[in-house]
């Protein structure tokens, strides 16, 4: 193609050699004016790679070939309006008007001192300005396409890179949210179903009565396990699943969760100061967790098997508190194991804080304070 441009641009050349004007003098042959040409198309197959140097080559040829009064008509200018265009199309605006404002400045003097008379001056003069602004504007439009192009193609690439990884950390915050309901189910229930089943082992050959009781109790403590593990799992479930999945724990079930408790041997006693307020979806859930597991812990740790639990409502603020007075013993050390690290991630993503370890009088405490409605929006706030 752009052999095929460089011999249509030779042939206006050489057409514009040969023109004249009626009472006016011309050069007796076109021969310097053809090679010239020649060389200038020669040199236009490189524009694309070095398309300043071209420019200068080419406006040498032009204004040698104007010297020795050929027309400067456009079919003349043809090659230098390439080159220009080149210029334009490949290089900063800057560079675009200083070889551009040269070349037009070089064949305007050009042809004025060839014939330093008022004869034809519009055509030595404002023709090559305009003629030559035609390819700077073409040239610098086309560059102004390009990088529009390359910008729109490069925000397609950079918003798919932001969907991939957005839907890789959705994938990832899924996982743990999933991993961090099963851990607070089925710790729990465990902890209380081994609790159980070790107290009715302890009563059976004294107390067969109240062994059978603790045992009917813990079928149901492994009956709610069971149907808060079929919850949480059901998020996995297909989104055309006629199944639905039971509402989300909170705190008025709080109940059955010190009921469960106590039936495995843990004393529980609960305070509310303030009235209590009603609190979004997904903090009534992780305060119910947060006890939840809180509980779990000292079921299995706290040496005096003894819990109490405070609730204090402020206006904009849910404080709760976890203690027991015994020792705390085992894996119940702060920071330690996947428990305490769930319920600081439960608080953290609703805008609260977490706070667990052991008091200065003994025992051990959770202790956190929960806005009344979540700070953080969450499309899976109220799944169980």
């Amino acid at each position: 193609m752009d052999v095929m441009i460089a011999l249509a641009l030779l042939g206006c050349a050489t057409l514009g050699a040969s023109l004249s004007i009626p009472g006016t003098s011309r050069p007796s042959g076109d021969a310097p004016a053809v090679a010239l040409a020649a060389v200038s198309c020669l040199a236009l197959l490189v524009a694309r790679d070095a398309p300043r140097a071209v420019a200068v080559a080419v406006t040498a040829c032009t204004v040698a070939t104007l010297a020795q009064s050929y027309l400067p008509t456009p079919l003349t200018l043809a090659p230098l309006m390439m080159a220009l265009y080149w210029v334009a199309a490949r290089t900063d605006l800057t560079t675009m008007r200083v070889l551009g404002g040269g070349a037009m400045a070089m064949i305007v003097i050009t042809t004025v001192l060839d014939r330093p008379t008022t004869d034809l001056l519009l055509l030595r003069t404002v023709g090559p300005v305009l003629w030559l602004l035609l390819p700077l504007v073409g040239g610098h439009n086309a560059r102004l396409r390009g990088a529009y192009l390359e910008s729109v193609h490069a925000r397609a690439l950079h918003a798919e890179r932001t969907r991939e990884e957005e839907a890789r950390l959705r994938v990832a915050e899924e996982r743990l949210r999933i991993a961090r309901e099963l851990h607070d189910v089925v710790a729990h229930h465990m902890a209380v179903a081994n609790a159980q089943a070790g107290t009715a082992r302890h009563l059976a050959p004294t107390q067969p009565e109240q062994a059978q009781k603790i045992l009917d109790e813990l079928t149901s403590t492994t009956s709610s396990a069971l149907l808060e593990l079929r919850a949480t799992v059901g998020v996995l479930r297909q989104a055309d699943d006629a199944d639905s999945l039971e509402p989300a724990p909170g705190l008025h079930r709080l109940p059955e969760l010190i009921a469960a408790c106590e039936s495995a041997g843990l004393t529980v006693t609960v305070t509310t100061d303030g009235e209590p307020r009603p609190l979004s979806p997904g903090v009534d859930l992780t305060a119910y967790r947060i006890i939840q597991e809180a509980l779990t812990n000292a079921t299995k740790h706290a040496s005096d098997h003894e819990a109490r639990i405070r609730l204090a409502y402020s206006d904009s603020r849910l404080l709760i508190t976890v203690a027991n007075e015994g020792a705390a013993t085992g894996s119940a050390v702060p920071g330690g194991g996947f428990g305490l690290m769930g319920m600081r991630e439960r608080a953290h993503s609703v805008g609260g804080d977490l706070r667990a370890g052991p008091r200065p009088e003994g025992g051990f405490e959770v202790a956190t304070a929960l806005p009344l409605h979540s700070q953080v929006t969450d499309d899976h706030e109220a799944t169980p």
